[in-house]
């Protein structure tokens, strides 16, 4: 792998490097993806945005499963390679981060400008009036409301999720709107309702001032993922790909590595700083955060 991690440094080394994150980043921090093997066999459907806004039960489903799911999401911390992408950035590497999670890990890492394709976890707002609530605080009205869920037995699925027995979900009260008693819901864009435009517009400008697209941790199943492979495809730039499994930019990306991210980024942080130094040795330039900070 040291061979492919060097092929990809001098891919990337001088060049603007515009990354998109995907699931596979997180999992090293203990947040499940959707398509791992285990994943797989469990068949989890998500919640899609249909049912979510058209159905009473759907909405008491969610609620009370992200109830659960969403403390362990909260509790999560950046590994090694949300670390490394910090890193990258410090040395200037990057020409942007578009993650499609909503986990907020980038951030916590110390990446600063971080474009969030399909919004966060960290924000409730309503789809009535609009006003946004921090997630925070919805949370400890769920656990006012419904405390028979809060030492409930449940197994943690995707996207602060839980699986949680039918007969709890049943009993639950939903918080609604304090300011005009509408309906909540989760500022991130679910299966079925697409990306917001102005964030569209916004990762299309971060493509055309990039040299390269690097892929992290992302299958690519899902075409807002997806598309922008394609969008560098036709502006001919480079794809490179680092992930633990296959993806369906496969067979048209210029490198592949195949690995946990926790391993793989840290090694290149390490190489692109290792190149910065050896293009301008006169720079006491380091890479940052360094250790113990």
């Amino acid at each position: 792998m040291s061979q492919q991690v060097d092929e990809l440094a001098t891919l990337l080394h001088g060049r603007r490097t515009l990354v998109l994150s995907g699931a596979g980043i997180s999992t090293e921090s203990g947040i499940p993806d959707y398509r791992s093997p285990e994943r797989t066999a469990r068949r989890h459907k998500p919640m899609t945005y249909q049912q979510f806004v058209g159905d009473d039960a759907s909405r008491r489903r969610y609620w009370a499963r992200s109830m659960i799911g969403w403390g362990a999401m909260d509790r999560a911390r950046p590994n090694s390679g949300h670390t490394a992408l910090a890193q990258m950035a410090a040395l200037g590497a990057l020409a942007g981060l578009i993650t499609q999670n909503v986990d907020g890990l980038h951030q916590k890492a110390g990446s600063g400008e971080v474009l969030e394709l399909h919004g966060s976890l960290a924000s409730i707002y309503c789809l009535g009036c609009r006003v946004l609530t921090p997630r925070r605080e919805i949370q400890r009205r769920l656990l006012e409301l419904n405390p028979h869920l809060e030492d409930a037995a449940a197994v943690t699925a995707p996207d602060g999720d839980a699986h949680l027995a039918e007969h709890l979900i049943e009993r639950v009260v939903i918080p609604d709107c304090r300011c005009c008693g509408g309906v909540l819901k989760p500022d991130v864009v679910f299966f079925g309702e697409n990306v917001p435009k102005e964030r569209v517009v916004r990762c299309e400008r971060l493509l055309d001032g990039s040299d390269v697209l690097l892929v992290v941790g992302s299958s690519l199943t899902v075409m807002s993922g997806m598309r922008w492979t394609l969008a560098a495809q036709r502006q001919q730039k480079p794809l490179a790909i680092i992930n633990d499994g296959p993806t369906r930019a496969d067979a048209t990306c210029a490198l592949k590595i195949e690995g946990r991210l926790g391993q793989v980024l840290p090694a290149l942080a390490s190489q692109l700083s290792e190149a910065n130094r050896a293009a301008c040795p006169c720079s006491s330039a380091e890479i940052w955060p360094p250790s113990g900070r």
